[in-house]
């Protein structure tokens, strides 16, 4: 892959794109929805830290993380794997994440989930090997895509917080489901997952609270 969100200077090569090829784009930020890079170390440890943070709010994501990440090292699939279900349950964990956590696991000790490698694929298929995981639905894929890997087209179109910003930016009627705002993004390739985060940004100066999954 030619070029990561892995910079400032990214990021902002992606965002003047971004507004040129789109007016509202540009408006939101004028008016202060500025992104932050915000990344998160790639590997299991960063697959792990978004299965336990989804659907949660940010402090409870944060609190079950820090209890979770004491209990093992991180970085090693084999380590997690030596974990009881008890120990996980103490943490906070659920049982459906302990059963995504463990399947993304054994694929990866079993060759099935590249995590290594997947920086070097196009985005869909870094995405279809993810979402091959038992329990990592397409949120997750992206997330990880682009807060772990930095790609700068990974676009979460079924985020709550990116749709309910697009309803307010463009002035829709309704919240776009994931169909529709997957054709609103179509403006923004090949910098979506710059998009993303504009209107995050946005989300957090509209409701007064933080809306993406890394704060």
């Amino acid at each position: 892959m030619s070029t990561l969100l892995e910079s400032d200077e990214v990021l902002k090569r992606g965002l003047d794109a971004v507004m040129r090829s789109d007016p509202v784009m540009k408006a939101l930020v004028a008016n202060g929805a500025t992104p932050k890079l915000r990344k998160r170390p790639p590997g299991f440890g960063g697959l792990a830290w978004i299965i336990v943070g989804q659907q949660l709010s940010t402090a409870s994501a944060a609190a079950i993380w820090e209890r979770t990440r004491l209990l093992f090292d991180t970085d090693s699939p084999q380590d997690f794997m030596t974990l009881s279900d008890e120990d996980l349950r103490q943490a906070g964990l659920s049982a459906g994440k302990i059963k995504t956590l463990r399947a993304a696991a054994t694929d990866i000790l079993d060759s099935r989930l590249p995590l290594g490698r997947l920086h070097d694929l196009p985005a869909d298929e870094a995405h279809r090997l993810l979402t091959n995981v038992k329990g990592i639905g397409p949120w997750t894929a992206d997330i990880y895509l682009l807060f772990c890997l930095g790609h700068p087209d990974a676009f979460p179109s079924g985020d709550l917080a990116v749709q309910e910003a697009a309803r307010l930016a463009y002035g829709l009627e309704a919240r776009p489901g994931p169909k529709e705002l997957t054709a609103l993004a179509e403006r923004w390739r090949p910098w979506r997952g710059v998009a993303a985060k504009v209107l995050w940004a946005y989300y957090r100066i509209a409701k007064s609270r933080e809306g993406s999954p890394v704060a």
